[in-house]
């Protein structure tokens, strides 16, 4: 009957003239990949897609995305944790540069990357006198992925601490945890489930980078040519070309995405 009664009053439900924008906004999402879909030349594919240019430059996309992602662990957590636990004027000026790279045109990350590990960049000087040299090379993709993919996961882990709030590290101190105890029993199994989403978005982020690697990594093949930047190169000289390792790169963000809604959608579902 309480039930029977929302569904009268329309609880729960929007007005039908939201459904027109809605539309439109599904179609302006959905009709790209499927003109990319019809324009594909099917016909030669799979020759396109395993070619030596197209698999360097997939393995190199995927392989430092992987790196990223890892980097991203190990920096982001500590990171996320940090800001999770602390509300003072510094963390939140610390915590809006972290996020700026969201907002941040990629091109303009990849020169601020340049002018500081470039060879005579802030940092990249120094190093440059010990011969280590990390601009236009494949070092200089994963800092460029790692610059572009860290505030994924910090956003999805501190979200999670935050929400999760203090209580049950609270309750395992006063059981005579300490706090490295307390965050490998008690904070980091509380994080898992946004780690794991933050982890998967930061990949998908890193294998999509385009603006700052091609600024501060530069496009040799084998090196620092990824996939996007070789899509880039093809779509220059043969839009054709271009449209089979689009259509892959489509795919494998369409299983980040698929991978990182059912994760969501199996937890709220559980809650």
């Amino acid at each position: 009957m309480a039930r029977s009664g929302h569904a009268r009053s329309g609880v729960g439900r929007v007005p039908a003239w939201l459904y027109v924008p809605a539309a439109v906004g599904v179609l302006l999402i959905v009709l790209p990949p499927l003109a990319l879909i019809g324009k594909t030349p099917w016909g030669e594919f799979w020759t396109s897609v395993t070619s030596e240019s197209s698999l360097q430059a997939l393995e190199l996309s995927l392989r430092t995305a992987a790196m990223t992602t890892a980097l991203c662990v190990v920096l982001g957590v500590p990171m996320a944790m940090v800001f999770a636990r602390h509300n003072g004027w510094v963390v939140r000026v610390l915590r809006s540069l972290v996020l700026l790279p969201l907002v941040l045109p990629p091109v303009v990350g990849g020169l601020a990357l340049l002018y500081t590990f470039g060879r005579l960049g802030l940092v990249g000087k120094q190093l440059s006198a010990f011969g280590i040299e990390i601009g236009f090379t494949t070092t200089a993709v994963v800092l460029a992925q790692t610059f572009v993919a860290l505030p994924f996961l910090v956003i999805s882990v501190e979200g999670a601490l935050r929400v999760s709030g203090t209580r049950y590290e609270q309750v395992a101190a006063t059981l005579g945890a300490g706090p490295s105890r307390t965050l490998w029993t008690v904070t980091v199994p509380l994080a898992v489930p946004a780690l794991l989403a933050g982890l998967v978005l930061a990949f998908a982020r890193a294998m999509g980078e385009f603006g700052a690697t091609i600024t501060f990594a530069g496009n040799a093949p084998g090196v620092t040519q990824t996939a996007p930047l070789a899509i880039y190169v093809a779509q220059i000289n043969d839009p054709q070309e271009a449209l089979p390792l689009s259509l892959v790169s489509v795919v494998i963000a369409l299983v980040v995405v698929v991978a990182v809604h059912s994760r969501q959608s199996s937890r709220s579902a559980a809650l």
